[in-house]
This record gives C-alpha cells, structure tokens and sequence, in this order.
C-alpha cells in the first residue's frame, strides 16, 4: 500500500501504459482520478479498478483543451480537496519525415503532447501548491532524449516534455512539488501494434540490448516509484525503461 491516502490522476489511461499504471496505482492504494478522450474504453479500465475496492472517478478528457483541465482540477479540488499525484500520460505518434509531414500535424502532435503536458502541470501544480506537496509525472519518451528517422513532429513534442519537465522541477520546488519524466522505449502497447512486421517483428528490435520488448506494467513500475514518498529528493530527473536502447 505504498500510495494509501494519496489521490492520483493518470491521462490517457483507457488502455497501454495508462491502464498499466491505473490498476497498479489501485492495488497500491491511491484513490485514482482516470481520463482519456477514449472514454467508451476507459470505462473498462474504470471497472476493473472498482473491483479492487478503490475509489475511483472516470471523466472523458481531451488533455489538448484548457476548459477540460479546468473543469476537472475543479472537480477534484471540490471532491477531495486536494491532488497529490498526477501522470501526464496521453499521447498520441506520427510517423512522418519532414518532408512529409504537414504543418497541421506537426502542431496536432503539439497539442496533445506538449501543451497537454503544460496544461497538467499548470493546473495540477496549482491544487498542490495549496496543500504543500505533489508529485507530477510526464510521460516522454526516448525519442524525447536522442532523434531517428521519420518521427520529426514526435520527436519535437517528446524532447519538450523533457526540457519542460525540469524547468517545472526548478520553479515549483518551491512549493515540495517534484516533477521528473520517464522515457520509455519500445513497449509493446497498442499505440506500437502497427510498428511490428508481419513476422511481429519490431524494427528497433534488434537495436535493443535487452533480449525481451517492454511492457506497459515495465513503465508503470517506474511511474509507481517516482510517485512514493521513496523518491522523494529526485526531481527533475530523467528514467530511461528502455531495455538499454539509449545505452549505445
């Protein structure tokens, strides 16, 4: 129960890494706030975190939209009064060159990468600022730490994540809010289903040290870390669960 008493929110949490962390969260105790823009799906997740006795609110949420944020941040300050964790999870990929990719998707990916990420950690470091602590997680990648080709937009929304995330940590601890990103690599999630080859093959297979691919409960060990009282002097930090793609 290494989360008993905490109140967390997971985006993007209607299936992957999100529905990952979500029931883990649970079965470690937290009370969990999940959202997603899939809320048919989420509901699922939503189910299944009942059964494990939790309390647990669902809200259908495009983390691109600064009236969604708003309106849920005050849901939760009038439900709990407060928040104490949040995973910037949602995300969406595109996997076009630069000549390829058009100036709406670049900046589609933005929106939901990058500005959704902002808006979390404006919106949730406000709540906690009041209750003097919180723990805020963002999702990078590690696309956000070294380039590749035919990712342009991606690699774009990823690096801000990360770059972001520490000048967060240096504003806002301050206020005993710690924010760090996690940089997953390959993880066999369903938003990486159409990377694999016919013979299920993924192309940065072979470039990964570690003999297995990731999983989504791989990354949501590491958000469950960095979410305990156990990492509590590491902020604006950086954990690599890439099986040692980045090593090289």
């Amino acid at each position: 129960m290494r989360l008993k008493n905490k109140i967390a929110m997971i985006t993007g949490a209607a299936s992957g890494q999100g529905k990952a962390e979500a029931e883990l969260f649970a079965k470690e105790g937290a009370t969990l706030i999940i959202t997603d823009i899939n809320y048919n799906e989420l509901q699922n997740t939503e189910e299944k975190i009942r059964s494990f006795g939790v309390n647990v609110i669902a809200f259908h949420h495009d983390v691109s939209s600064e009236k969604d944020w708003i309106k849920i941040i005050e849901h939760i300050k009038g439900s709990f009064g407060s928040l104490d964790i949040l995973i910037n999870n949602a995300g969406i990929l595109l996997r076009k060159g630069v000549f390829n990719t058009t100036l709406n998707e670049f900046t589609s990916i933005q929106s939901v990468n990058t500005n959704g990420t902002f808006l979390g950690i404006k919106y949730a470091a406000e709540l906690m600022k009041k209750s003097g602590r919180g723990y805020i997680i963002n999702i990078s990648s590690i696309y956000g730490l070294v380039g590749s080709r035919g990712s342009t937009a991606y690699h774009a929304s990823k690096g801000a994540v990360r770059l972001m995330s520490k000048s967060a940590a240096v504003e806002l601890g301050e206020y005993s809010i710690r924010v760090n990103s996690i940089h997953p690599g390959v993880i066999i999630t369903p938003m990486s289903e159409d990377s694999f080859d016919s013979d299920n093959k993924h192309p940065l297979k072979d470039a990964t040290p570690w003999p297995e691919l990731g999983e989504a409960k791989d990354i949501a060990f590491g958000a469950l870390f960095l979410a305990s009282d156990e990492s509590k002097f590491i902020t604006g930090s950086e954990l690599i669960i890439d099986g040692g793609y980045t090593a090289k």
